[in-house]
């Protein structure tokens, strides 16, 4: 994949980023703000600048008629597709406007019909996966990581229905959690190492089946909009941590096959999996620190917290990278995502 198919991909995926029609201020700030990220430590080779990019998009200058032409081969418009679907799907089902603008990225594509509806259907199903249900087993020996950060909670009552535990019991349940939260980060980490869109796609569903956990543990029954709403306060919005993980695959050289060879090398793609990671290991424990204190923790709390947690996890991932590694080559896709859909 030379650096005009990447700029037209990248492209493409903003451009779907934007499809809805009516994106708010926030969260244009916070794609602009995944762009400037992903061109750090960018090397020239790679192409545009993502934040180039970002603005061309956002005044016009850019359409789809410009960035399909670029794709040549069936893998790249492929690749492109999924990604877009993707973007769309990642806050939830697509609306009116960006079901349109799929179809009309399809027909430049020239992509065969069936191919792009069993794209479709397959982000449909995740998107709509229940967010009950434990989130797979990784098949390594976990032992729980603590975070070194104080665990400072505000007096609260527990939630109505929540059953008051003794000392034994809440450590016991809290180590639980901790295990659990390290088993989605490594999976999600692994996940990250795998070339299939979809297997990005999975990554958002799991952590929302995390949090849904950790939440029913403090007597809270949560539903996806409270999840997104969490994760949107502590700034990792489904749609930037989207466009962030597939960027930093896409610049990895991580995406898609040809002839078995991925398109592209691998050699940055460990700062993918330290995203994916970092993100999933510090959503977990900022979600155990918010519902064990009856969810009084302020924004401005969360977001410091998070920031704090996620630069710790980055640390932390180094000592688990192995367990990744070896989570990635033995991870079974079709498996991982038939336990997502609840299947």
């Amino acid at each position: 994949m030379n650096a005009q198919e990447r700029d037209a991909i990248a492209a493409i995926a903003l451009l779907s980023a934007f499809s809805d029609g009516n994106k708010a201020d926030a969260e244009r700030e916070e794609i602009r703000r995944v762009a400037a990220v992903l061109d750090e430590g960018r090397d020239p080779a790679d192409g545009l600048p993502m934040a180039a990019l970002y603005r061309d998009v956002l005044l016009g200058r850019l359409n789809l008629d410009q960035v399909t032409a670029r794709l040549t081969t069936p893998e790249t418009r492929q690749l492109a597709y999924e990604l877009a679907v993707g973007v769309v799907d990642a806050d939830g089902l697509r609306n009116a406007a960006e079901t349109d603008f799929l179809e009309a990225l399809a027909g430049r594509l020239a992509l065969d019909a069936g191919t792009a509806s069993r794209t479709l259907a397959e982000a449909d199903r995740l998107a709509t996966a229940p967010i009950d249900g434990n989130v797979p087993e990784v098949d390594v020996e976990l032992a729980p990581a603590r975070s070194s950060l104080p665990v400072t909670l505000p007096s609260a009552s527990p939630p109505s229905g929540a059953a008051a535990g003794d000392p034994a019991s809440d450590a016991a349940r809290d180590a639980e959690i901790d295990r659990q939260i390290l088993n989605a980060a490594i999976l999600n980490g692994g996940l990250e190492l795998l070339p299939q869109s979809l297997a990005s796609m999975a990554i958002i569903p799991l952590q929302m089946k995390m949090v849904y956990g950790i939440g029913s543990r403090f007597g809270y029954t949560l539903d996806r909009g409270a999840i997104r709403d969490l994760l949107a306060t502590l700034g990792v919005g489904v749609t930037g941590q989207y466009l962030e993980e597939m960027g930093r695959k896409l610049l990895g050289g991580l995406l898609g096959k040809v002839g078995g060879k991925l398109l592209g090398g691998v050699g940055r793609t460990a700062t993918g999996v330290a995203f994916s990671f970092a993100t999933t290991w510090a959503i977990g424990q900022v979600a155990r620190r918010y519902y064990a204190g009856g969810r009084t923790m302020s924004a401005e709390t969360l977001r410091v917290t998070f920031g704090s947690l996620f630069e710790e996890a980055k640390t932390l991932q180094t000592r688990y990278a192995p367990q990744i590694e070896s989570q990635s080559r033995q991870i079974d896709l079709n498996r991982i995502l038939q336990q997502v859909r609840g299947g």
